[in-house]
């Protein structure tokens, strides 16, 4: 038996070995994701900023958050900024904390009140009431639109669905993130790791 584990370890550590090379995919991977979910956020900002501080700033129908312009352009510059990071894989260790201190804000200002879900599921796990009641509302829309509609027509590019709007994603982005954070950019694909190279070479 003993020995049956031996091998077993002597196997994982030549696959180990073998997948050295590879190992800045997964860091690839999460970065290459997160590009145009931090582009479309950060670009929509900016074209409607004035816009945007009110909502950050506004307590009625907003977030309420102090310094509303400032906070708005924290947020559009570190998306954007992210993005263009990411995408190089410079900095990518130090440009994951502004960004996933965005996603901690998003998560507990914007959706937090919303549950888990980002789309309502009364079947999926973590479902709350506002889930649960959207059922009936979501069954009422469609007899509405069979009825009254080219039902057909409307739902050929997909099911019909009730944004719930929950923490779901910001939530599935911060653990992305916190994964950078400590991966980095990855061996051999990222600016990170040929910068890295460049300088203790001219030390």
């Amino acid at each position: 038996m003993v020995d049956f584990f031996s091998k077993i370890r002597s196997l994982l550590d030549t696959l180990g070995r073998l997948a050295t090379p590879l190992d800045g995919l997964p860091a690839l991977a999460l970065r290459l994701y997160l590009v145009p979910v931090f582009w479309m956020a950060g670009s929509s900002k900016m074209m409607h900023f004035a816009d945007t501080a009110q909502w950050f700033g506004n307590s009625d129908w907003g977030l309420g958050l102090p310094f509303p312009y400032l906070m708005a352009f924290l947020a559009t510059a570190a998306e954007l900024g992210g993005a263009v990071l990411l995408l190089l894989g410079l900095a990518t260790r130090w440009i994951s904390i502004p960004l996933a201190v965005t996603m901690i804000v998003a998560a507990t200002t914007v959706h937090w009140h919303n549950g888990w879900q980002a789309i309502a599921d009364a079947s999926a796990p973590f479902a709350n009431e506002r889930v649960v009641d959207s059922v009936e509302k979501l069954s009422a829309a469609r007899s509405l639109l069979e009825a009254h509609g080219n039902y057909d027509w409307l739902s050929s590019s997909g099911n019909f669905v009730v944004l719930n709007n929950g923490i779901e994603f910001a939530v599935t982005y911060l653990v992305m993130l916190l994964a950078l954070i400590t991966m980095g950019g990855g061996r051999y694909v990222s600016a990170d790791y040929w910068l890295y190279r460049a300088f203790n070479k001219a030390k």
